[in-house]
């Protein structure tokens, strides 16, 4: 499923199928999920590569290596991120800081991504799947899990945390932060009785709308909802020294607000991209851990249907299309 132009439906495509590079894995994809993300480049919001397939929450199996490519043999599980290369030589590559990389390439953004039967990616920048995931629910953990894991660990040792926007992100946070004795605080649109009774589900310990005051003064606060006026609604809902991290990779403008909502040492963060050391983090921190991911599927023919029901707000936990 190809975009040509932004704001328009993806179209269904035939291609040869890829021959893996130097250092490339060619992989049959199993499932791939729908991230905001990919809402993001669809709808121009982030501008790459055109035409590009979108995908960057992908789960197959490796069925042939190029040159180099030792790390997985054909046959092998694996999982593709966001992050789909980095130069290795700049200064923030070499300072461990890879997610700032002055040179990357993003997996369905400037390279072809999961919404296809096949890609090709950068073997050292894929992840062993553990066994106990079944295919459509890790995908998930790729993106919504990885990048929300990232601004959870900006969080620090935060013991009430709010979460605004109950979407991929967050549902999977949840269950981490449930499992560490956290407090876990979410806000959803407001109105969104099923947001809400799904937060409650999986553990928060406190649902209602954005418009709504929190019911306690946090620790931290982390925004997974793409609207820059929750930053100084989630400032004053954090207590002294505490932080706001914006987990995405677009927000709406943030609106002015006044210096006290900021001072006595609260701080704003943004999350960039993710590290292959997140991501090995991640998948060990998991690996004992009862998370179980809330999954839609939809035929990889439907990827524009399950767009739209993203795009509006009517999916409970992830979209993930299958082949």
């Amino acid at each position: 499923m190809q975009l040509d132009k932004p704001a328009e439906p993806l179209r269904l495509v035939e291609r040869q199928i890829p021959r893996p590079g130097t250092g490339e894995v060619l992989i049959e994809i199993a499932a791939c999920g729908v991230c905001r993300t990919d809402l993001h480049v669809v709808d121009g919001d982030i501008h790459g590569i055109l035409p590009i397939v979108p995908g960057h929450e992908i789960v197959g199996r490796v069925i042939a290596c190029g040159s180099g490519a030792d790390r997985f043999a054909p046959g092998t599980r694996v999982g593709v991120p966001w992050l789909g290369h980095t130069c290795g030589q700049c200064d923030y590559c070499q300072a461990g800081a890879e997610n700032l990389c002055d040179d990357p390439q993003f997996t369905g953004f400037t390279r072809d991504g999961g919404f296809a039967t096949h890609v090709v990616a950068d073997g050292s920048f894929c992840f062993a799947i553990p066994d106990r995931f079944g295919d459509v629910e890790a995908t998930p953990l790729l993106c919504a899990g990885l990048i929300g894991y990232r601004a959870f660990r900006m969080a620090g040792d935060a013991r009430r945390i709010g979460f605004y926007g109950f979407g991929a992100a967050a549902h999977i946070l949840a269950q981490v932060a449930r499992a560490q004795a956290r407090e876990i605080y979410a806000f959803t649109s407001p109105g969104d009785r099923t947001a809400q009774d799904f937060a409650r589900s999986l553990g928060c310990v406190w649902a209602g709308g954005s418009d709504e005051a929190a019911p306690v003064m946090l620790d931290a606060a982390i925004i997974f909802a793409p609207v820059g006026a929750l930053v100084p609604t989630a400032l004053r809902s954090v207590r002294k020294g505490g932080s706001v991290v914006c987990a995405g990779i677009h927000m709406s403008d943030i609106p002015g607000f006044p210096y006290r909502d900021l001072w006595q040492e609260r701080s704003i963060r943004s999350v960039a991209n993710l590290t292959r050391r997140d991501g090995r983090e991640f998948f060990a921190l998991i690996a004992d851990m009862p998370i179980r991911t809330s999954t839609t599927t939809y035929p990889l023919a439907h990827a524009n249907e399950a767009l739209d029901d993203l795009r509006h707000g009517r999916v409970s936990g992830a979209a993930v299309l299958v082949p």
